[in-house]
């Protein structure tokens, strides 16, 4: 089986952050399984943003992609491919029509032209494939194709557990260490966790680490210093998979206070560091951590409530650990690309006896 990913996404870690990393690990999965996967993306860096992917969109909307049994579209990528002679499928990590209702100003419009294209993109693709049932009833509600197919996020956890396993363990210290990892965006929620310690600082010794960077950065800052935070927040910036892995380690709990996520690919990381979670039961977060402490609505209080009770409670902590752990197994790597290939066979080319035979060997 041949594959041609095709994606705008900057393909690093950093830059790429969830994203990236469902693109590449799941087409090294593919590849492990025997399919060939080629990436294309931009070859250069342009600003604005949306204008790099409109002229990427562009630049591949009448190449030939026949040497593949099919095109993998991400998000609004594929958009302007025309006349095809093999399948086109669209994967959508994130409905950008969903993720708007969170920007103002410029980025609410840049925004809004984006998640044109993708309808465009949906709307034109031989099969639609998404990460949660909530990101299909949001391209149903805001693209009106109601027939996505689900294929979760998926995590390397063996290459995971080998970064965890090389990090020394934490120094002794008194309180409670509290990890997010998001991009800077409003609609990740950081003010509501920021608040949150705020009123956890009468009650115990908390340390928040915030690994990102993004938009709203100097915003976040401020508020940190206006709720005078800064003895116990640590913003650290974008890290490497090494040190990221570190950070999960050492960490004694992971918040995600994002209202809107598609799937939320640092769960999984979490879950597979065995750390409990904090989060928002919102958008696709539930489907993805049902065991974890679920907090409803946007109140600090009830926020440090939540935290408190699985800082004072480590049976809790270890037990909410274990679980994450044995629920991760699921999107492992090689699990969800298998469900990847059975979702895709139906519209590949029948002469095509790769794929099937690919998928059958990869069941036994």
């Amino acid at each position: 089986m041949r594959l041609c990913f095709l994606t705008s996404t900057p393909l690093n870690f950093i830059q790429g952050s969830g994203t990236y990393s469902g693109i590449v690990t799941l087409a090294d999965a593919l590849r492990g399984m025997g399919a060939t996967v080629e990436i294309r993306s931009p070859r250069i860096s342009i600003r604005p943003y949306t204008l790099r992917r409109y002229l990427f969109n562009r630049s591949i909307a009448r190449r030939d992609f026949s040497d593949f049994d099919a095109t993998v579209g991400f998000d609004l990528d594929g958009f302007l491919l025309r006349n095809s002679k093999i399948p086109h499928i669209a994967c959508i990590k994130g409905v950008i029509a969903d993720e708007l209702r969170f920007e103002g100003g410029r980025s609410r419009a840049s925004l809004r032209l984006q998640a044109a294209w993708e309808k465009r993109h949906v709307a034109g693709a031989s099969l639609v494939i998404t990460t949660s049932r909530y990101s299909a009833d949001r391209i149903q509600r805001h693209y009106g194709r109601a027939d996505s197919k689900i294929v979760p996020e998926l995590i390397d956890l063996a290459a995971w557990r080998r970064l965890f396993a090389q990090i020394p363990p934490r120094p002794p210290q008194a309180g409670v260490r509290l990890l997010t990892v998001c991009r800077f965006y409003p609609r990740k929620n950081l003010p509501l966790l920021l608040r949150s310690l705020a009123i956890l600082r009468s009650r115990g010794r908390y340390e928040l680490r915030i690994v990102g960077d993004g938009p709203n950065a100097r915003e976040w800052r401020a508020l940190t210093a206006q709720l005078a935070l800064q003895d116990c927040v640590i913003f650290l910036g974008d890290l490497s998979q090494e040190q990221l892995a570190a950070e999960y380690v050492h960490a004694d709990m992971f918040c995600f206070p994002s209202l809107q996520e598609g799937f939320g690919i640092v769960l999984l990381e979490a879950m597979a560091a065995g750390k409990p979670i904090v989060a928002n039961n919102a958008s696709a977060i539930p489907e993805v951590v049902p065991h974890a402490s679920l907090v409803q609505g946007n109140d600090p209080e009830a926020w440090a409530d939540a935290i408190e009770e699985l800082a004072s409670n480590p049976a809790l902590r270890l037990q909410m650990g274990r679980l994450g752990e044995a629920r991760v197994a699921n999107y492992d790597s090689s699990r969800v690309a298998q469900a990847f290939l059975e979702q895709i066979r139906p519209v590949l080319d029948p002469a095509s006896a790769r794929g099937a035979e690919l998928a059958s060997a990869a069941s036994q």
